[in-house]
């Protein structure tokens, strides 16, 4: 007998409930508060936006999570981002990473924020070196300057992830395979991949030295090949790549 093969919705759906189900402390944590993600058009994007909503469906008013969407949408604004428009705890905004942020007045208070801004797929790098250097490092900074300006006004910012790469490990050697994660790295600073590597890397610099020079509740992430739903087909990455060549047998 045939099995029936889920809907993608279906998958979707399964997917939201095992990650809001092992996240109840942490989603509780930014119960009523503001939480800014950047770059959240993208894939990382895709699952960190549709989580904190999925959350928002069964928590009381008082405890949803008012979420603020940037990005440039360099890449077309996606079709699931559009679904979600009307959504009252949503907020989406065309805003280039690189530029300065808005006065702190304009910009408004926020809690929580994720800086998942950036260029990932190695045929938009290639294509967008400066800018991929820029999302890193200066769109980086100018969130971790705005930390420090909140934590001057008396409205601290609690909590702040940065997205930086696998890539930071670059090349391991024989011996560094598995990789253990205080592994520093066998990076070229001039290959044709520098441009994301090395500003993953000096990214985690700016980070480590805002939370030791001012106590910036900073932590860094570095995801490795993921993906699923919501990831382009044509990203240029192995997996995309690979399910491509299935599909075209």
């Amino acid at each position: 007998m045939a099995t029936a093969i889920p809907s993608l919705d279906q998958f979707l759906a399964e997917d939201l409930n095992y990650i809001t189900g092992n996240l109840r402390t942490e989603f509780g944590r930014m119960a009523g508060k503001r939480l800014l993600i950047t770059g959240g058009a993208g894939f990382l994007g895709y699952y960190l936006i549709q989580s904190a909503l999925h959350h928002n469906r069964s928590a009381a008013a008082g405890e949803r999570i008012d979420i603020t969407v940037y990005d440039n949408f360099v890449r077309g604004t996606p079709p699931w981002l559009t679904a979600l428009a009307g959504d009252p705890m949503l907020t989406v905004e065309r805003r280039d990473m690189i530029e300065p942020l808005p006065a702190d007045g304009e910009l408004g208070d926020f809690q929580y924020i994720i800086h998942a801004a950036g260029i990932a797929s190695p045929i938009y790098y290639r294509k967008y070196p400066l800018q991929t250097i820029d999302a890193n490092i200066n769109g980086l900074r100018n969130l971790l300057d705005y930390c420090v300006r909140q934590a001057d006004r008396g409205r601290p910012v609690e909590g702040i992830l940065f997205y930086s790469s696998s890539e930071i490990y670059g090349d391991p050697a024989a011996d560094a395979i598995p990789t253990p994660e205080d592994y520093r790295g066998n990076v070229s600073c001039t290959g044709p991949r520098a441009c994301y590597d090395e500003s993953k890397r000096f990214g985690e610099t700016i980070c480590v030295t805002f939370a030791r020079q001012y106590g910036v509740p900073v932590k860094m992430a570095r995801p490795f090949n993921n993906y699923g739903p919501g990831l382009k087909i044509t990203d240029g990455r192995v997996l995309p790549d690979f399910a491509r060549d299935v599909l075209n047998k």
